[in-house]
């Protein structure tokens, strides 16, 4: 009988982690889970300056009383639904390709997020998630002095 070393390759793994979550309707963002599952996901753009962090979702055909936003323990999310419209008039539907229900985007707060002064405004069709900064996070110039 021969033994033999088969190489291990961690991407194998972390590749299995990705069908699973996505098969369970979660994906992983750098191995912290960062959705639920819903009816379908609004598309988010994040972006940071020195002051905040910034979430910006496309949430086109939904009002604004239909979404809530809420942070714990550490989690931002946002849920809310976007109602089919009934028609009164007998239309004949050929294609239906936008989706409607329920949805829900959760994202992890980086450490220096402070979660208590978040603010959110929405307009049209798109809601945006202001995520202030701690005063740790902003730098600071320190001169060194060289001896």
């Amino acid at each position: 009988m021969i033994n033999t070393l088969t190489r291990w390759e961690p991407m194998e793994l972390a590749d299995v982690e990705n069908r699973l979550s996505r098969f369970f309707g979660r994906r992983t963002t750098n191995g912290r889970e960062d959705i639920t599952i819903a009816d379908w996901e609004p598309l988010a753009d994040i972006t940071e300056d020195d002051k905040e962090y910034v979430i910006k979702a496309e949430l086109p055909d939904v009002k604004k009383e239909d979404v809530k936003v809420t942070v714990e323990n550490g989690v931002l999310t946002i849920a809310g639904e976007r109602k089919f419209e009934k028609e009164e008039t007998k239309k004949k539907y050929h294609r239906v390709e936008r989706a409607y229900g329920s949805f829900v985007r959760s994202f992890a707060l980086p450490d220096l997020a402070e979660g208590d002064r978040i603010k959110a405004e929405f307009k049209n069709g798109m809601l945006m998630v202001h995520v202030p900064k701690s005063e740790r996070a902003k730098a600071k110039q320190v001169e060194v002095k060289v001896s």
